[in-house]
């Protein structure tokens, strides 16, 4: 028997999918259909709606052990697979540095969300930065993991945290992405069935050969545009928490601190924040710590 591909909208099974989705307990798993895209999106609670952005080459189940703990602070929580990741289904495989914004416009239209508490972790950073800067009015408040304020200045201290990005452009079909949850990137070992959920739907060739297009499209466009100082000529006004694990080198207190002098200059309201025994994938090194933060951001932003 065939799998069943999931091309209606309406709550599927994560059996339903190919290939299966990675088991999390409590979600709704749906498709939502806007024009030249099919977007798979994970959901749990109820109440005032908040949009988690996965990083990279992760998708919706990042968030499996923070998304309960926000929706049990009375949220519902919504976690998209964005083009190019999960079990989205896109017809044109371009991906240019503002498509995924358009992406996450029209998600917000067809589920008639207004306004929404916005976190997202590594690349899906870069969307929600477009998000806040250019439609501050959809975005309640922003929760950013391991990725400096774009209106941060740049320092050649940081370059270690880009020496990743030369495997990614030149990325070739079926090659290992295995590396990219090595120690250098974790607090703690991650156990290799956690990494073969987070890499399930690079089976898809056409989520393997995305990785090229999504560093070439966004990645490297953002990077020079906050190298060249774009966001430090505009106003943040979206309330904005930045949060990095301890462990996530080379963003140290110090240097994070140094390069962010007197961030009242370009946003209305930034803390910065930081999570003991974790690096960068801290939603796996500290989940409850992020939930924790970004619940507390959320009353407190408001």
């Amino acid at each position: 028997m065939t799998t069943p591909e999931p091309r209606t909208t309406g709550s599927v099974g994560p059996q339903a999918w190919s290939p299966p989705l990675p088991e999390a307990a409590g979600f709704d798993h749906l498709v939502v259909e806007t024009p030249g895209l099919r977007t798979h999106l994970a959901v749990i609670g109820e109440g005032e709606p908040v949009v988690l952005l996965h990083g990279f080459p992760q998708h919706w189940w990042q968030w499996h052990a923070v998304a309960p703990a926000i929706a049990a602070a009375g949220y519902r929580v919504l976690c998209p697979d964005l083009r190019g990741a999960g079990w989205t289904e896109a017809e044109d495989p371009r991906i240019e540095r503002e498509t995924r914004l358009r992406d996450l416009l029209a998600l917000f239209d067809a589920l008639q969300i207004e306004r929404a508490h916005v976190v997202s972790h590594d690349l899906g950073v870069l969307t929600a930065v477009q998000l806040t800067y250019e439609h501050p009015e959809r975005v309640r408040s922003a929760v950013q993991l391991s990725v400096f304020p774009a209106f941060m200045m740049f320092s050649p201290k940081l370059a270690p945290g880009f020496r990743h990005l030369p495997a990614l452009v030149w990325h070739r079909p079926g090659a290992s992405l295995r590396g990219v949850f090595s120690e250098r990137y974790v607090a703690h070992p991650m156990p290799q069935s956690v990494v073969d959920a987070h890499l399930a739907p690079m089976r898809r060739p056409e989520i393997d050969g995305a990785v090229r297009a999504q560093t070439r499209g966004i990645v490297l466009p953002e990077a020079l545009r906050m190298v060249r100082g774009v966001y430090r000529r505009r106003r943040l006004t979206v309330p904005t928490l930045v949060v990095f694990g301890r462990g996530d080198h080379p963003y140290t207190e110090e240097l994070v601190e140094r390069l962010c002098r007197t961030p009242e200059r370009y946003a209305d309201h930034v803390e910065i924040a930081y999570v003991d025994d974790a690096a960068h994938f801290i939603t796996d090194d500290a989940p409850h710590a992020v939930a924790d933060l970004s619940i507390d951001w959320f009353a407190r932003a408001a």
